[in-house]
């Protein structure tokens, strides 16, 4: 028991002097280590001032053909007959639809009998008048007389050209209750039904023409007075892509878009629809000094600034980061053109910017500091 309460303390002591000699061989390495100081390298790039930037626009508009038409009779009637529908390909002078042409039969034989009727009254007339004539030389008859005949005649003339008139008029009309194509095309709709009776000018189908398509497009009017007739472009439908002419430009805007309308032909092989939307991709030179730089390199400011950090020599190989405000004048999708308290042959970082603060000091990458020797 006494031997174990001298051994103790023993122990404990031994214990307490090898913590401390483990505590002083860590002591002098954090020395050591504070002694050297790393700085963080960082990728720049220097600032390169261009006196104009390339605007990129895209403009819409939508796929028509050269012909594209609602056709119906020029009458009103009864719809009788429909020979096609939609999605139809129809030829020119193809039989589309027809009216029924009962009413206009019987009144084409009735002026028929009529017109019968009157040839029959002239070549009486006539007669009377051949006999009248002879009586006159013998003075049997009044001047009176021979001159009311000859009247008679006239008239009965002028009432066959009516009645041969009228006729050629419903033949007319029973020709017209016949819709037929007036160019080759396809049905893209059909808007009545067997026994309808449909109203005068009332359109029965669309048809669209097999004709060069087109592409209307709107675009502002800056941009439709750098543009001329003859002029290729860049149109793009869908997944496809073509170059194409503009067939026209419109002398009047659009009250409600605003825009001046291009006619643009497309290439006769170019497989599209009416309806498709057509974008018209545009680059316009737009006159504004300023400073390209990658979209890594800004980060965000105050009251609708942006921020670039800017590299500042302090000493040799050494720099320090500086905030600078900038306006993004233009941006595509891996660049920004900015303006602002930035000058040429500034260096600024390019990216990594959430890992610095202002004033802290840098070294550049050892890739830029080999390329810049």
């Amino acid at each position: 028991m006494y031997a174990s309460k001298i051994f103790t303390p023993i122990i404990q002591y031994w214990a307490l002097g090898l913590s401390l000699i483990a505590l002083g061989g860590c002591g002098s390495e954090v020395k050591e280590h504070s002694q050297t100081t790393e700085y963080q390298t960082v990728l720049s790039q220097p600032l390169s001032l261009s006196d104009r930037y390339q605007h990129m626009q895209t403009y819409t508009g939508t796929i028509r053909s050269a012909n594209t038409t609602g056709i119906g009779f020029e009458l009103a009637g009864k719809l009788n007959n429909i020979l096609v529908d939609s999605g139809d390909t129809v030829s020119k002078g193809q039989i589309l639809a027809q009216l029924d042409t009962d009413l206009l039969t019987a009144e084409k034989q009735q002026l028929q009998a009529s017109l019968l009727q009157t040839q029959a009254d002239i070549d009486l007339a006539k007669s009377t008048l051949v006999r009248t004539q002879k009586l006159k030389q013998q003075n049997y008859v009044s001047e009176q007389q021979l001159d009311e005949t000859q009247q008679q005649v006239i008239s009965l003339q002028a009432n066959q050209k009516r009645i041969e008139a009228s006729l050629s008029a419903t033949n007319l009309k029973i020709e017209k209750s016949t819709l037929l194509a007036p160019f080759n095309g396809k049905i893209s709709q059909r808007f009545h039904n067997v026994g309808e009776v449909i109203a005068l000018g009332s359109p029965v189908f669309t048809l669209v023409g097999n004709s060069q398509p087109l592409a209307y497009i709107g675009v502002p009017i800056d941009i439709a007075q750098q543009l001329t007739a003859e002029q290729m472009v860049d149109v793009r439908v869908g997944k496809q892509t073509f170059t194409a002419k503009i067939a026209g430009i419109s002398a009047e805007i659009n009250t409600i878009s605003r825009t001046v309308q291009l006619r643009i032909h497309l290439p006769d092989s170019a497989r599209v629809i009416n309806g498709e939307i057509a974008y018209l991709a545009y680059q316009q030179d737009v006159l504004a000094p300023g400073y390209w730089v990658p979209m890594s390199a800004l980060t965000d400011g105050v009251r609708g600034l942006w921020n670039v950090l800017a590299l500042v020599e302090a000493e040799q190989g050494f720099y320090t980061i500086e905030r600078r405000d900038v306006e993004i004048i233009y941006t595509n999708e891996q660049q920004a053109y900015i303006q602002g308290a930035i000058k040429p042959s500034d260096l600024i970082v390019s990216q990594g910017l959430h890992k610095l603060v202002v004033n802290q000091k840098v070294t550049l990458a050892q890739s830029e500091k080999t390329g810049a020797l």
